[in-house]
Order: structure tokens, then C-alpha cells, then sequence
């Protein structure tokens, strides 16, 4: 069997703004942003003036993976953060760690600084902007068997 997780992101009506804001921090690709106004209208469920701006689903690239995102309707109950979930990335080289780690910490908060582990040669834990959480980790070097 085979199968597929991405994270998907909800924000209350700061989600283009976000996508752009990770398709730069993350070097991704915008793939697609829906809006709910580019929905077919329903008479039984009319958009209000504030709700057509909000992004219905959005789709970045990054690498081989999907990030997707989505506003919540007007009114909903948000709460923004939180640390239940949190995203992992493994960028391969430093200079890639680094640059990803201080784009996330622009606006953001740094948890635990960019710093050698036992079990990574950089690891670091950043709030970005937005209240997601991320966790950059570079992967140690493979031992060489022989």
C-alpha cells in the first residue's frame, strides 16, 4: 500500500499572503490559489462581501512535497499556532538551513537556535510569523558501509 500525507495549513483571511511568504522562505513553487469566489455560486449559500477574497485551497511545491492551505470562513472559531503539529524540513546543504531558518524567523520567534546536536549537525526550532512552527534539520552524514 501506498500513501501520501502533506500538512494543510488554515488561516483566518491572511492565507495568500502566507503561500507567497513560504513559496520565498522555502524556495517553493505556487502551484494554484481557488478563491471562494471563483466557486460557482450556490442561492442556498451566498458569499458575502468578505468572504470572496479568501483563499477557498491553495497548492505550493516545495521540493517533492505539497504544503496546502486554506482560509476559514468569517466568524469561524480560529486559533492560530499552536504547537500540536509542527513541520519538518531536512535541507541537505547549510547554507540552504541557514537561509530557511532566518526567512521563517523574519517576524517570527526563534525557539531553539541553529546549533549542533547529537543527532544533526544544525538543528533549530523557529515560530514563523504566521504561529506554524518548524523545525530545521539538517541530516547528519551517512555513515559509509562498507
Amino acid at each position: 500500500m501506498s500513501i501520501k500525507l502533506n500538512p494543510y495549513l488554515n488561516f483566518d483571511g491572511n492565507t495568500k499572503e502566507a503561500v507567497y511568504f513560504y513559496e520565498k522562505a522555502l524556495g517553493g513553487k505556487v502551484m494554484g490559489i481557488m478563491l471562494f469566489s471563483d466557486m460557482p455560486e450556490n442561492p442556498d449559500h451566498p458569499l458575502t462581501d468578505d468572504m470572496k477574497d479568501r483563499v477557498m485551497h491553495a497548492h505550493l511545491k516545495v521540493g517533492d512535497f505539497d504544503l496546502m492551505f486554506s482560509d476559514t470562513f468569517p466568524g469561524m472559531p480560529f486559533q492560530a499556532g499552536g504547537d500540536t503539529v509542527q513541520i519538518a524540513i531536512h535541507p541537505a546543504e547549510e547554507a540552504q538551513a541557514r537561509a530557511i531558518f532566518a526567512a521563517l524567523e523574519d517576524g517570527g520567534q526563534v525557539v531553539m537556535p541553529l546549533q549542533p546536536t547529537e543527532w544533526s549537525p544544525l538543528y533549530g526550532i523557529v515560530k514563523d510569523k504566521f504561529g506554524v512552527t518548524f523545525q530545521v534539520n539538517m541530516p547528519a552524514e551517512e555513515p559509509c558501509v562498507e
